[in-house]
């Protein structure tokens, strides 16, 4: 890689692969110029949508040590380079796939791991973590008012125990 211009590009593309926590492979065969912006206003929020040159991202990807990317890259190729939530990244790609079927998502990597098009699909189809997050804490908070009532449970039967009595005695 004699050429300056390249090795350059090779260091951007290493630069943007070291600092996302996950990219998403694309082909965008058959897309225009306005639907390439439109999917990128739709990604920008969580990622990075760069057109990438094949042999460059092959090398600047084995170079930081992804090999998620071998054998897939062929055709007009763009990469989503997420800083932000992967999954709404995914969910966005698989929402504008279906009104643009010429996008086609070939794989992507995440936390180190290998995703092919079916773990993508999945990806998208998680909830947010705002969600599962949520899910999370009704669950704990569910847990905890079992736990409070539990403790309860023998004081106050004490109580309606001694409260019985009591009338009772009145009663006689």
């Amino acid at each position: 890689m004699a050429n300056p211009e390249k090795a350059a590009a090779v260091g951007e593309l290493k630069e943007l692969f070291n600092n996302s926590t996950a990219a998403v492979l694309t082909e965008y065969r058959g897309l225009s110029v306005g639907q390439l912006q439109t999917l990128r206003r739709s990604v920008r929020e969580n990622a990075h949508y760069a057109v990438v040159k094949n042999t460059l991202t092959e090398i600047a990807a084995r170079e930081v040590g992804i090999d998620a990317f071998e054998g897939k890259m062929s055709g007009p190729s763009a990469i989503a380079f997420v800083h932000g939530d992967p999954v709404d990244v995914a969910k966005a790609l698989r929402d504008f796939a279906k009104s643009n079927p010429e996008l086609i998502v070939k794989g992507g990597y995440m936390d180190g791991v290998a995703l092919d098009e079916a773990g993508m699909k999945k990806l998208a189809d998680l909830e947010s973590r705002e969600v599962l997050l949520g899910k999370m804490a009704g669950a704990l908070i569910g847990v905890q008012s079992k736990a409070a009532a539990l403790f309860q449970a023998p004081l106050s039967k004490a109580v309606r125990t001694v409260e019985a009595l009591r009338e009772k005695q009145e009663a006689a």
